[in-house]
């Protein structure tokens, strides 16, 4: 037998032993798994290898709420004949690659019955895309919304003017991308009333941002997303976000199959008291995101020209 051990020596070996307890019990936890589109600035985009954006801090948080570490997802897609979004996200839920996946419009229509199967898109330890097998596709279901989507009108610096309607553009030189959401609206707002005032561009080429920097143009309508994409990118750009905000209707949030349902909960949970507390707007704010709070109800239909053609 050894001498006896001071009552420091045993307070030591007795943390050692803890921490080597704590470990092995850590290790064991299974972390939960995130899928985020890895280019989707500023809501999830990779920085140094690393993920970054709002979406990664709500999972951070709903990790928190489970006890479970958290293991970020990114995933690259490429739509192709037979693939949308919702069916390559349904398909990497499927597959068991992720518990939940990020950033997901909640519309109706993806939450009906899927049929049929998918390959997964480009994913860390993913095979060849010939080479990955079609995915047979299972029931999703939401979270709740943790933000609203929204056009925002952007102004050259030299422009600058309030905004609280689309007529207030009346007289400035307005992007207006063929075949966009935005060009749609600008379109119609008031039986043409912008028409004259609208600068044509093709979908491919300079983007409406890129053009008001270089002083071609005055203002856009763009979403949201692509402004604080813009801002991020352009930490220097002189463009001017206004007050001007066009809901338009549909929400982002998580979404899970079946074998996800408790990180669904968890996550609604989280949105909830994020959204009380006003930690979500906070956690926009501090990952450059422009921010809107959900619209109800939490998952909609996309909503018809006719409608956003109704400036509020």
């Amino acid at each position: 037998m050894g001498p006896p051990r001071s009552g420091a020596g045993v307070r030591r070996a007795l943390s050692l032993l803890s921490i080597v307890v704590s470990c092995s019990a850590t290790a064991q936890i299974e972390p939960l798994t995130v899928c985020v589109a890895e280019d989707n600035e500023p809501l999830s985009y990779l920085r140094k290898g690393q993920p970054e954006g709002l979406d990664v801090r709500v999972a951070q948080a709903i990790a928190a709420e489970m006890g479970r570490p958290l293991r970020v997802i990114p995933f690259e897609t490429e739509f192709e004949r037979e693939s949308t979004l919702a069916r390559e996200v349904n398909a990497l839920l499927s597959a068991g690659i992720c518990e939940l996946a990020s950033g997901f419009p909640l519309l109706k229509e993806d939450f009906a019955a899927p049929i049929g199967r998918a390959r997964t898109p480009d994913h860390p330890g993913a095979k060849r895309r010939r080479e990955r097998p079609f995915i047979e596709l299972q029931q999703l279901s939401p979270s709740r919304p943790y933000q609203g989507m929204a056009l925002v009108v952007v102004l050259r610096r030299e422009a600058a003017r309030p905004v609280g309607r689309l007529s207030d553009l009346k007289g400035l030189r307005i992007g207006n991308v063929a075949g966009t959401l935005s060009s749609a609206l600008l379109l119609m707002y008031r039986h043409g009333l912008l028409k004259t005032d609208l600068v044509s561009m093709p979908q491919r080429g300079e983007s409406v941002l890129q053009l008001m920097q270089a002083g071609k143009l005055d203002a856009g309508l763009v979403a949201a997303g692509l402004y604080d994409a813009w801002k991020l990118e352009h930490p220097d750009s002189t463009l001017v976000l206004t007050e001007y905000r066009r809901p338009l209707g549909i929400n982002l949030g998580f979404v899970a199959v079946p074998q996800g349902s408790e990180a669904l909960r968890a996550a609604s949970r989280v949105i909830e008291r994020a959204l009380d507390k006003g930690e979500l707007a906070q956690w926009a704010a501090e990952e450059g995101v422009s921010w809107m709070k959900p619209t109800a109800p939490d998952v909609s239909r996309a909503p018809s020209l006719i409608e956003l053609a109704h400036d509020p």
